[in-house]
Order: structure tokens, then C-alpha cells, then sequence
């Protein structure tokens, strides 16, 4: 009791005695002193609050969010429904490990996610806490499921900073900096991109000389791909070249895992990405969006597959927290109620219309792509990445209070997320800063 007593004693006067922060600069200070320089920070401003598309920080200047926290917002910041559904669950209970004592709203969760995924297959779904982890696990179910080991992955892709989520990553700088050796029997093949000089007959022509140089194809175990690629520039797969992934992968036996951890959850117009095509993956990886800020991933993929990991292969201390699962049904309650899916097309095309508007007067846009809300504007100089010019927008769009992510292996691509919720206003405004920041840069 003594000893509790004098701890609680002791936290109250150092509570007393830390100094009071109040300004950006000095937070700046404060996490330059006690946080590595290798986790890369964008804004040298903190946030204070935030509620759908607009965030406030601790100075009260108010920004337009077009980050949402890396496309984890897909519904807003601070969604009343999805509050409200956390706040529920805190009531009750916080943690359990489902491993150890589980809870029904994981089961229905998983239902509904194999529900909605494509495919009328029967499904199975495992919930984790991040997108490294879902991606992970996907190749241990993979292999487990082939008894290969081999991977095919594709450059431009980004799966994770874990080892094999690195491994996997078709990007070295910054991810792949002084980390490795990384898991082996991972090769890369080049992601189809036209504007790149990358055609579609190039890249499958590739992944034939891997199967020739490199690895038996029936060792290979599964070939992941992002629909759409969100690091590597929003760079949208071909039908045909979707279709050809899966030709091959039937042809041989290896399994076709879909990483819609950033495509997911009514980004592209629809749940998911791949109801963009007519072919199936066998694996899907998700997180990001799928809890609206709670730490959630999930790995869902047809039931015999999803079964071949023994008792205790899968899962984790905090692996589909009770929290974060109530946060997920509310999201997809969200989506449904207030048509997402619909609204990313329109707002999509609301801002290619813009970006198109301002492409004769701005020369340096080479392309503008994407699908539903997945928007990027690529930016070259005389046919070359122009990144000095890419950031230059950035900036120009953050000093008038509009949040811009780059991204492209070049890093000459901005991407859009805005939160899919945002006020047909704030939009309006945010383009407006954003026609600006093109002409002044």
C-alpha cells in the first residue's frame, strides 16, 4: 500500500513539473529529442482534433485533410456512429485475446467479410492488427496451403516494414535502407505502367523469365499484387494483364493473393478493387480503412486455403481487438447507409475534372489516373520525373492549408485521399487551393 502510495505520489509531481507545450516548434523540439529519426515524419505541425475532412492543430490552424492518415479514414474523421460504436464496446470489455477468450462480434465480422469480398466461394477470414501483418500471414497461409515457398511480388509495390513485407516491396529507398538480407526466394517482376515504358507483354514476359532463370514455377508458392498501387503512384493493373496473372497462376498452382490494404473499403467505387475485374484472387489482404482508424487487418481467402495453417499458426496478442472489430462493423454500416461506393466515383471525377481543367496551363502534368476516389496526378519535365516540381505543389498546398501526400518510386505523383465523407464544401474548397498550389508552383 506504502509503496503505491509513493508511486502515485511520485507520477503526480512529475505530472506537475513536465512542461506545458503549447506551440508546434516546441513539440518539434520535444519529438526530435525523444523519437528516431528513421520514423519519417511529413508535417512539422500536431494535430489537436479532427472531424471528418478537416484537422486542427494544437496552435488551432485548421487543415483540409486529403491524407486520412494514409487512406485509414476512408469514413471521416471521428464518425459519430463509429465513436459511438467504440464507446459501446468500452463498456463492456477491452481486450481478451480472442486466442484465449473469444467474443461474437469477431465471428460476425468475419461473416460479413466473407460476404462482401468477391466471390460467392466459401470464405474464411482472420483478423490481425496491421497491414504487414495481414500480408504476413498471407504468405504463411500460402505456403502452408502449397507446401512452396516462392513468391513473386512486383516493383513498385509496397506490403510492409516488416522483413518479408520489405522482401516483398518493390521500392528500395526509403524502405529497404540498411535493413536487409530479407527472406529469401522473393523475386520481382515490373509492374505494367505505360507512361514508365513497362507494357503489359513486357512485365508477363518477365515473370516467364523468372519462372526460366530464378524458380521453378511449382515452387512458387503465391504472386501478390496491389490492384491499384498506392506507394508506387496509383498505378491501376490492366484487365488483361489481371486476367493473364490469373491464367498463371492456375496453370501452375500457385496461389493469386490480392493486397487491398489500401484499395479496400469503397476507395476505388467499390468494397474492394478487385470487383473491378472478372477474376478472382485467392487471398485478400485488408486494413487501413476497414476500422476507420482502429488497429485492424484481416486476411480473408477461400476456406480450404485459409485452413491449411495449424492451431495456433495464426493470430497475435491484440489480433482483432474488440475495439477495433466494433469500429469495423460500424465502418461498413457507414459505407452502406451513406452509398461511399457511389460517392468516390463522383467526387473521383469531380477532381479529374479539375486536374484536367488545369493540365493545359500546367505542362508538367504527364498523366492524371486512377479509379472511383483513387486519384493521382503524375508530373514530368521534357518526359522525366519532375519530384522538385511535385513537392513544390505540396508545399504551395500546405501553406494554404491543404494536406497532400506525394508518392510514385520517383516520388513525382501526388495521390488523393480525402476522407469519401467530406462536405460537397470542403471539397470545393480544397480544389480551389489546390488549383492554386499547381499555378503558383
Amino acid at each position: 500500500m506504502t509503496t503505491a502510495i509513493t508511486t502515485e505520489a511520485k507520477l503526480a509531481k512529475q505530472a506537475q513539473q513536465a512542461p506545458v507545450t503549447q506551440s508546434n516548434q516546441d513539440w518539434q523540439q520535444r519529438k526530435n529529442q525523444a523519437t528516431p529519426r528513421g520514423v519519417g515524419v511529413m508535417c512539422d505541425f500536431y494535430a489537436a482534433r479532427a472531424l471528418n475532412a478537416e484537422l486542427w492543430d494544437v496552435e488551432g490552424r485548421r487543415f483540409i485533410d486529403f491524407a486520412a492518415g494514409i487512406a485509414v479514414v476512408n469514413t471521416g474523421h471521428c464518425h459519430p456512429k463509429i465513436v459511438a460504436a467504440i464507446s459501446e464496446q468500452l463498456q463492456q470489455f477491452t481486450h481478451t485475446a480472442y486466442q484465449i477468450v473469444p467474443y461474437a462480434s469477431y465471428v460476425t465480422l468475419a461473416e460479413k467479410i466473407n460476404q462482401i469480398t468477391p466471390g460467392s466461394h466459401a470464405k474464411k477470414t482472420a483478423f490481425f492488427s496491421t497491414g504487414a501483418e495481414a500480408v504476413e500471414n498471407a504468405i504463411k497461409i500460402a505456403r502452408a496451403a502449397t507446401g512452396r515457398s516462392g513468391v513473386i511480388a512486383f516493383t513498385g509495390g509496397f506490403h510492409g516494414r516488416t522483413m518479408m513485407g520489405m522482401a516483398l516491396t518493390g521500392k528500395v529507398d526509403p524502405y529497404k535502407l540498411n535493413f536487409g538480407p530479407f527472406p529469401g526466394e522473393v523475386f520481382h517482376a515490373p509492374y505494367p505502367n505505360e507512361l514508365h515504358g513497362v507494357s503489359i507483354a513486357q512485365s508477363l514476359k518477365a515473370i516467364e523469365a523468372i519462372f526460366k532463370a530464378s524458380i521453378d514455377p511449382q515452387r512458387v508458392a503465391a504472386i501478390i499484387l496491389e490492384p491499384v498501387q498506392g506507394e508506387g503512384g496509383f498505378v491501376v493493373a490492366p484487365q488483361v494483364f489481371m486476367q493473364a496473372l490469373r491464367a498463371i497462376c492456375d496453370q501452375y498452382g500457385i496461389l493469386l493473393i490480392a493486397d487491398e490494404i489500401q484499395t479496400g473499403f469503397a476507395r476505388t467505387g467499390k468494397l474492394f478493387a478487385m470487383e473491378h475485374h472478372q477474376v478472382l484472387p485467392d487471398l485478400i489482404t485488408m486494413a487501413k480503412s476497414l476500422a476507420g482508424g482502429m488497429p485492424l487487418s484481416a486476411v480473408c481467402g477461400r476456406a480450404e486455403i485459409m485452413d491449411a495453417a495449424a492451431p495456433g499458426g495464426l493470430g497475435g496478442t491484440y489480433a482483432g481487438n474488440p475495439l477495433a472489430i466494433a469500429a469495423a462493423h460500424a465502418v461498413l454500416e457507414v459505407i452502406e447507409e451513406e452509398q461511399l461506393c457511389a460517392r468516390a466515383y463522383r467526387l473521383g471525377e469531380q477532381l479529374q475534372e479539375h486536374l484536367r481543367a488545369a493540365q493545359a496551363s500546367v505542362p508538367q502534368i504527364a498523366q492524371i489516373r486512377g479509379v472511383g476516389a483513387m486519384i493521382a496526378v503524375e508530373f514530368q519535365q521534357d518526359g522525366q520525373p519532375d519530384a522538385a516540381f511535385t513537392k513544390r505543389v505540396q508545399a504551395a498546398a500546405l501553406k494554404q492549408g491543404l494536406l497532400l501526400l506525394t508518392c510514385g518510386v520517383y516520388g513525382n505523383v501526388i495521390r488523393f485521399l480525402f476522407p469519401l465523407t467530406i462536405t460537397d464544401a470542403v471539397m470545393a474548397e480544397a480544389l480551389d487551393i489546390l488549383d492554386a498550389a499547381l499555378h503558383s508552383a
